[in-house]
Parts: structure tokens; sequence; C-alpha cells
């Protein structure tokens, strides 16, 4: 056989005939290179599979940190969105601030119009009665983008608060006596149930001004002083019922009304926090509370302009 080029014989264990394979030599060629290609494209899947198991590898490392830095993200979004309220909080107590030291006028604290009640028209007070405390506004949805626009604007509003409240440290040191005599606080624990002005007169239905604040709270409670002062007025009438007239200097005045007893006499001199009477519901007065208002040289302001702690 001259064009075979090799024999493969096959001797099987059991007693059967044997079987031979011829191969020529252009077959056996032919195997080779197969078997060349072959070892070659599974070498190539050997090097790419693991090429692809280190590209997963990474892949996997970087959806944790993409994860993480979203998350860090996330928080910093967060951390700046509060940043932001308690800046505005600031920017809200600074100005209350330069109104106590006459830097600013109370108008730019100036509230859109509350419930309250009282006519415009008169001097003397009209009925009052504590209304549900307004709900809370929404909370924002979520935390904002952060942007080197909001960053710098953050960064600029605390600059300016810094400021200012240099100034107005400067000018408290040299100012306590003046601090003192400006009503600043509560006069009582309890929650605002009806703000400074106009509303519906509960007991007449009529359009009227609300002139000051009525502060909810227990009967029997203190009532407290919200300035040093002298007692000018110790009386009651129909409409604010028991009330207490405190006289503090530097043109303020502050009322407190519905009490159910006093705690102090007409000529009488006190500190802030002291106090001067307790929760009523005497006058005309639906519920226990104080109403509780400020005179600036003799005209009503509201209360909230002055309030340091709520």
């Amino acid at each position: 056989m001259p064009n075979k080029h090799l024999s493969v014989i096959i001797v099987p264990h059991t007693k059967t005939s044997t079987r031979t394979l011829c191969f020529s030599k252009k077959t056996l060629k032919i195997l080779a290179i197969g078997g060349a290609v072959l070892g070659l494209v599974l070498f190539a899947m050997l090097v790419d599979y693991a090429r692809m198991s280190v590209i997963r590898g990474r892949y996997k490392a970087l959806r944790v940190e993409t994860a993480e830095q979203k998350s860090t993200i996330a928080g910093y979004e967060k951390s700046i969105t509060e940043l932001q309220a308690k800046i505005s909080n600031l920017e809200s107590y600074t100005k209350k601030l330069n109104i106590m030291a006459g830097l600013k006028s109370p108008d730019v604290l100036t509230a859109p119009a509350g419930v309250g009640g009282g006519d415009p028209g008169k001097d003397e007070p009209e009925p009052y009665i504590e209304q549900p405390a307004a709900a809370p506004a929404p909370a924002a949805s979520g935390p904002q983008q952060i942007s080197p626009g909001t960053i710098q604007s953050l960064s600029q509003k605390a600059q300016s608060i810094e400021s200012n409240l240099t100034s107005l440290i400067n000018f408290f040191e040299s100012d306590n006596l003046r601090l003192a005599s400006t009503p600043s606080i509560m006069p009582t624990a309890g929650w605002i149930s009806s703000v400074f002005g106009h509303r519906n007169d509960p007991f007449t239905g009529a359009w009227t001004m609300h002139w000051g604040l009525d502060i909810s709270t227990n009967i029997g409670n203190p009532i407290m002083a919200t300035a040093d002062g002298i007692v000018i007025k110790v009386e009651t009438d129909k409409y604010l019922g028991k009330n207490v007239t405190i006289s503090h200097g530097n043109g303020f005045t502050t009322v407190y009304g519905h009490m159910s007893n006093f705690a102090v006499t007409a000529g009488q001199k006190v500190k802030r926090r002291d106090i001067i009477g307790y929760i009523g519901q005497t006058g005309k007065a639906a519920g226990p509370h104080v109403h509780y208002e400020v005179f600036k040289d003799g005209k009503r302001i509201d209360p909230r302009n002055f309030l340091l702690e709520e």
C-alpha cells in the first residue's frame, strides 16, 4: 500500500480479531493542523476566561465602591439640607437680635396675617379665644443635589451670619441694661394657639384684629414677666379678665390677660422670669390660656418679633 503512511493496530482484550486503522500522509497533516488550531482556540478561550474573571472581579468591586459613594453622597446631601435649615433658622434668630438691638425694623420679620381677634378701630381689645396650633409645614421630599453653587451660597450665608453675630455680641456687651428690659421669652410654658393678626372673630364672625399671642396650657401654670420692669396695672375687665400690665422702659410695655390669680401688685418691681400670675380662663376666653401683648412706643407689635425661645 504505497499511499499509506501510518497504520494503527487495535488489539482488544477479548479474543476477537484485531482492527487496523490506516492514515495517509495528507490525513495526518490535516489532523496535526486541526489539533494545533484546536489547541490555539482552547488556549485563547482560557486566556479570555481568565481575563473576564479579572474584569468581573473589578466590576463587582466597582459596584460596591459606587454603592458606598452613593450612600456617602446621600448623607452629604442630607447634611447640607439640614445645614440649610439650621442656617435659615439662625438667620431668623439674628434678625430678631438685630431688631432688639435697634439695628433693623420689625418689618423685616412681618409674617402673613394669622389667627387672632379684636377690633382694629378700638383701643379696647375684643374677646379672645385660643385656636389649634397650625400644622407644621410638610418636610421636603428628599435631600437636594449638591452643587458648587449650593455650597458657595451656604458659605456666604455663614460668613454673613458670623460677621453679624460678632457685631451683635460687641453691641450687646455694652447694652446689658436695655436688653434686660426687652421682652424676649415666652410668658408661660405652652403652645401658641392664636397669633398676632387678622381673623374671623370666634364670637361674632367679623373680620377683626387679634393684638397679641394666645398661649394655651393648663390652668394654674405660672405666668412670667418677659423682661425686667415695674408692674403698672393689676386689674380685671370683661375682655381680658384678670390682667397685669408691666412697663419695661425704653418704650416697651407688656400685657398678660385671662389670669386665674395675681402674684404681684401695682408698683412692684419684677425681673425677667418672675412669676406675676397664673393661667386661667377669666374674661372672654373659651379655654385656659394667657393673652400676651407687646407695646413699643404705645403701638402694639407682634410679640414673635422678640421671642428668642419658644
